[in-house]
């Protein structure tokens, strides 16, 4: 019996280990810049990374005789719509409900890969597909806030899950066709089209374009464009991927919801942020529901080829 690889389960946790530790970073940033320029400055990045590493070959990139309209319909999803919702999302939604609508994800990629992809799950791998995505209710419903969301806020924040699973879909779908290198590259290349052409029209509004640049003159800004751009953009899109190249959408995406537990115990250590019992409770859920999923998925490949 052929040994099976973990690679692809080791490639997500990583990814949302990466994810995780990125909400500490653009809190860094935020503290005096805006959303846009972040994401505009963090994809360009990003984009120029990537390109100095396929002109020198580090990187294989080959598109002859491809159908790009596919790569193009990935980046569309992720980052570009995705980004767009989540960001107006949650600036009309409250923290709490945001974080219960994104972590809906799992639960939409898993009907979406059924119907798309063929792709079935057993009653035990949706039980705890369940129970990871209960976790991060459970963290949010715990937290005391005063915000209210709006109805757009909601709609916003459907359109980010709806683009998210839609990405996993198409990224596992043409992942035959494409290679984990080129998937990434397109979408950061696309993101910086799109998210720069939006920063740019922005500035141009405001009469202050000589201000385009003008964040890279502050240390916390490109500590945290340094990380967001290479290693939350680059390295984890290229994770997520590769995970998608091996894994059902579904077992994959559920690895997402690990960010949260990653950025609960980044703000505790670094951010000195409070910690409750709510979110050991809804942690302790979501890595249980995580690795059944996985542990689930295991034990019936392994049943299969014996």
């Amino acid at each position: 019996m052929e040994k099976r690889s973990y690679l692809p389960e080791i490639a997500a946790t990583l990814m949302a280990t990466i994810f995780g530790m990125s909400f500490m970073f653009s809190k860094l940033a935020l503290a005096n810049h805006t959303p846009i320029e972040l994401i505009a400055h963090r994809f360009l990045l990003a984009f120029v990374i990537m390109s100095i590493l396929v002109l020198f070959k580090v990187i294989k990139i080959d598109l002859k005789g491809k159908n790009m309209k596919n790569l193009f319909l990935l980046s569309f999803a992720q980052p570009i719509l995705y980004f767009i919702f989540e960001s107006y999302g949650i600036k009309y939604s409250a923290s709490s409900q945001a974080g219960i609508m994104i972590a809906l994800i799992p639960v939409c990629v898993a009907i979406l890969g059924t119907i798309f992809l063929g792709e079935k799950n057993t009653k035990q791998e949706i039980f705890f597909i369940l129970l990871s995505v209960a976790g991060v209710v459970y963290i949010a419903y715990g937290k005391q806030v005063d915000e209210s969301s709006s109805p757009i806020g909601i709609i916003l924040l459907l359109g980010a899950v709806i683009s998210s699973s839609v990405y996993s879909i198409i990224s596992r779908k043409i992942s035959g066709e494409f290679t984990s290198s080129e998937r990434t590259y397109s979408m950061m290349l696309y993101g910086a089209l799109v998210f720069n052409a939006i920063n740019l029209a922005t500035h141009i509004n405001n009469g202050n374009l000589n201000q385009y640049f003008t964040p890279w003159s502050d240390p916390a800004f490109v500590t945290a464009l340094l990380y967001l751009g290479i290693v939350s953009s680059i390295i984890a899109f290229f994770l997520s991927n590769y995970s998608l190249t091996y894994l059902e959408a579904s077992k994959a995406s559920v690895f997402a919801n690990l960010a949260t537990v990653v950025s609960i115990i980044m703000g505790t250590v670094f951010l000195k942020e409070s910690f409750s019992i709510n979110q050991i409770i809804g942690s302790l859920m979501i890595l249980v529901g995580v690795f059944g999923t996985q542990y689930t998925n295991i034990m019936q490949t392994k049943n299969r080829t014996a």
